[in-house]
Order: structure tokens, then sequence, then C-alpha cells
């Protein structure tokens, strides 16, 4: 861009009026906080997506769920990974206390089926439930990015109002119309509904793609967290099988 035009630019907003000024340092607020928000979401979810990746393939080559459980522990951004580290928690604790009612109790096959079907029905909700929790996260702050969108327009045309109802009442108080006395105070004005487009796109570009992201994301979760459970009931029914609690 031309080093005049920025200078203009420059000028016409140090010459704007006090509410064209509080309206451009709004606007200005909103997309500092939006960009950051993109930055910092944009780096979360690139990070999260390539630990799923590699957490999703260990958990389906290996056999020995200790050993994903510990590459689970260290993977700080992955939500899958957190999902079953939740889930198999809540699973171990429900398995001893399994372990210990049926070391108490051997009288009743019955009894014994009802207990397993009492884990995996707790397990699934303990897994709804840290499904939901790292949606939550995931949707985290992309509310203000939405809100920006929405409504900085309306505020960048608020100020634009605001500045050519000035710039009519000037016109008034000069008694005169022509183009050289309108058109400073309409062009001040006009940036303030420049600054609430500037706003406004990249955060509502930015909200549908990681809206896009997430709902994938939510896919895989639900998806995750209903082949753990599987894996859960075969690895119980084998062990009924075999007349042991592993």
């Amino acid at each position: 861009m031309d080093i005049s035009a920025n200078t203009n630019i420059i000028h016409m907003v140090l010459n704007a009026g006090p509410m064209v000024q509080l309206v451009l340092f709004l606007l200005l607020l909103f997309s500092v906080i939006s960009w950051t928000i993109i930055f910092s979401k944009y780096t979360y979810l690139r990070k999260a997506q390539k630990e799923s990746n590699h957490f999703v393939d260990t958990f389906w080559k290996s056999h020995d769920l200790l050993h994903v459980l510990k590459e689970a522990k260290n993977m700080k951004f992955c939500p899958i990974a957190r999902i079953f580290r939740i889930g198999y928690r809540e699973w171990g604790r429900l398995y001893k206390l399994q372990s210990k009612e049926s070391s108490l109790d051997t009288s009743s096959q019955g009894t014994l089926e009802q207990s397993e079907n009492m884990v995996i029905d707790n397990v699934n909700r303990t897994l709804k439930r840290a499904v939901t929790t790292e949606l939550t996260r995931l949707n985290r702050m992309l509310t203000f990015l939405a809100t920006t969108g929405n409504t900085a327009p309306f505020v960048g045309l608020f100020g634009t109002v605001w500045g050519i109802m000035n710039a009519f009442h000037g016109i008034g108080l000069k008694g005169s119309a022509n183009l050289a006395t309108v058109a400073p105070g309409i062009s001040e004005a006009l940036i303030a509904t420049a600054a609430g487009l500037a706003a406004a796109i990249p955060a509502v570009v930015a909200f549908n793609y990681f809206t896009n992201r997430i709902r994938t994301i939510d896919s895989e979760l639900h998806n995750f967290a209903a082949d753990f459970l599987n894996l859960i009931e075969r690895n119980m029914a084998q062990a009924q099988k075999n007349g042991r609690v592993e």
C-alpha cells in the first residue's frame, strides 16, 4: 500500500470524533483478541490432531492397555488420550470392586453378570461425561469469535452513522455543502465501517473453520468411546470365560 494512503488513514483516525475513535478502539480490541484466539486455537487443534493420530495407531496396534495408558499420559493435547485415561481408571476402579464382591459371593452366576453389566454402564456414563468435557474444552472461546463476527459490523456502522451525523451537523453550522466540506467528515466516518468488517470477516471465517474441525473431532471421540467400551466388554467376557478377573 502507498505510504501516503497509510498516512491519510492515520490522519483521518486521529482527527475523527471522540465517539468514532472509541468505536475504532473497541473494534481494534475485538480484532486483537480474535486473532489471539485464532492462532492459539489453530495451534492447539493441530497438535491435538497430530497426537490423536499417533494415539489411535498405538491403541489399535498394542495388545497391552498399560502400555497404551503410559503413552496416553505423555499426550497433553490429545482429547482421545484423556478420554482413554478417564475410562481406563474408572474401569480399573470398578473392576477391583467387582473382584472383591465376586470373591465374597460366588453363589450366583446371575449376580456376577449383573455386576459386570453395572461396570459397563458406569464406564459408559464416564466416557460420555469425558466426551462432553472435551468438547466443552475444544469449543472454549469460540463464542467470542461468533460474537465478534455478528456484532463488529454493527458497531462499525454505529460509528459511521455517528460520524456522518457530526459531519452534517458541522455542515449546518458552516452553512456550506460543497464537496470539500462534506468529503473529509464522511470519509472519517466510513473508516469505522471498514474497521468493523476487518474485525468481523476473519472471526467468521475462523469460527466456521474451527466449528468444522471440532465437529470432526466430536465424531472421532464418540467413535473411540464406543470402540473402547466394546473392548472392555470383550475383555470382561473373556475374563468370565476363563473364570478369573484380569
